[in-house]
């Protein structure tokens, strides 16, 4: 990168300043950074000061950096750093960026460079004899496309051809330069290709309408509010006097609309209750001929409940109950296999004879956990060669006890145990190509 220093002295001013609208927009920029972050308005400041002068003086960039407080060499760093600030004085009039890189260079920026040299000045950053007008080579403007190309302050001139240039600088030259129209230089849409469109040639046939959505659906009215309850009734306003019919001593209604008091009613009872020898204890003798549960039969267990006294059952077409006493007999010890104490209690009944000895690690089967294990270790499953030699009636015994819905067939459990109780976890890393669980 070339060095970029500061004009000669010979050229700078003594002095620079704001003009009014300049200043007063100066002041608004650097009131719209945060307190302390004042400095941050530097590039806006010179660019600024460079579109009122054409150019940054020394003396510009003190009054910047007096303005924002700033260490003057921090300004000059910023000014040296970005070629967008021109540290040398630029033409009153035009000062043409002629751009010099690869598109542009391979589509004739060569020649626009020596159409400059030749109508402004032989080397850059030199203005013409009237200091109206003077150019310089710059990077990449990006509008390749439209190669090649410059600038002139800001606006860009595209598609040039060393002829169309001569007839802009001229122009520029004479104080017309507003009759020059930016943009593409050629018969050419912007970026367009220039022979004319090369595809979406045909019209479009298609109809298009703008959809319209349907209206949303009314909400649904809400239900009405229940029914409040009735009140229940009170007795606060009702007499104290019964009517016959409801007192608890008479034996028959008497006649209609004869009322009783309450203490006539309550001494009728009374009295019914010494007739009846009442002492007021529950009735325990049985009745003569009594049938069904206060029969003496009634009370005895006839099932066949493991270990309990029972009354043999009659024969068929006998009395089921009576006052005879029947011979008691004992029931008969049940099968641990078809009764356990998990299965009185509520629990899960075996359906296997567990085997003797240690328990395998039923968790080694993928789908098989900690609580699942206890559940089909109460059910007498406790070794892998169990497991592998289920049949179908088997799985669906063990679905039906533990709700499984298929998931022994699902898993794959009989393959898996059988892997297991043949060479353990190896066997298994064989045949599954993995560690079990």
């Amino acid at each position: 990168m070339v060095a970029r220093r500061l004009a000669e002295d010979s050229v700078q001013p003594a002095e620079f300043a704001f003009n009014n609208d300049n200043a007063q927009w100066a002041e608004k920029r650097i009131a719209l950074y945060p307190v302390g972050r004042q400095q941050s308005a530097v590039i806006p400041l010179l660019m600024r000061a460079q579109e009122q002068e054409g150019w940054i003086s020394r003396a510009a960039i003190e009054k910047v950096a007096a303005m924002l407080d700033m260490p003057y060499i921090r300004v000059l760093e910023v000014a040296t750093f970005y070629t967008q600030f021109q540290l040398q004085p630029v033409g009153t009039r035009a000062h043409i960026q002629v751009c010099g890189t690869t598109p542009c260079m391979l589509r004739g920026a060569e020649d626009l460079r020596a159409v400059c040299q030749k109508k402004i000045h032989p080397e850059a950053h030199h203005t013409n004899e009237d200091g109206t007008l003077s150019w310089e080579e710059v990077e990449c403007l990006g509008a390749c496309v439209n190669a090649p190309m410059v600038a002139i302050f800001q606006d860009t001139y595209e598609d040039l051809t060393p002829e169309r240039l001569e007839e802009i600088i001229d122009a520029f030259a004479a104080g017309k330069g507003d009759t020059i129209k930016p943009g593409t230089q050629i018969e050419r849409h912007n970026s367009a290709a220039i022979g004319g469109r090369t595809n979406l040639l045909e019209e479009p046939t298609a109809t298009r309408e703008k959809f319209v959505p349907p209206p949303a659906p009314e909400a649904p009215a809400a239900p009405a509010a229940p029914a409040a309850p009735a009140p229940a009734p009170t007795t606060a306003a009702k007499p104290k006097d019964v009517t016959a019919e409801s007192a608890p001593a008479l034996k028959e209604p008497a006649r209609k609309g004869a009322k009783v008091s309450q203490a006539k009613a309550e001494g009728e009872r009374l009295q019914a209750d010494v007739e009846a020898k009442a002492n007021g204890k529950p009735n325990t003798a049985m009745r003569e001929g009594a049938v069904g549960s206060e029969a003496e039969g009634g009370k005895v267990d006839t099932g066949k409940a493991p270990g309990k006294r029972t009354r043999a059952v009659p024969a068929e077409g006998a009395a089921s109950a009576g006052t005879a006493k029947a011979p008691v007999r004992k029931v008969k010890g049940a099968d641990p296999a078809e009764v356990s104490p998990s299965a009185d209690k509520g629990g899960i009944a075996p359906l296997f004879t567990a085997p003797v000895g240690p328990k395998d690690d039923l968790k080694l089967i993928s789908g098989v956990g900690p609580v699942l294990e206890g559940k089909l270790n109460a059910l007498g499953i406790t070794k892998y060669a169990q497991v592998a030699a289920f049949k179908k009636a088997d799985i669906a015994r063990v679905d039906a006890v533990l709700n499984f819905r298929g998931r022994i067939e699902r898993d794959e459990w009989v393959k898996q145990a059988k892997a297991l109780a043949k060479g353990g976890v190896e066997e298994y890393r064989k045949v599954f190509g993995k560690d079990p669980r």
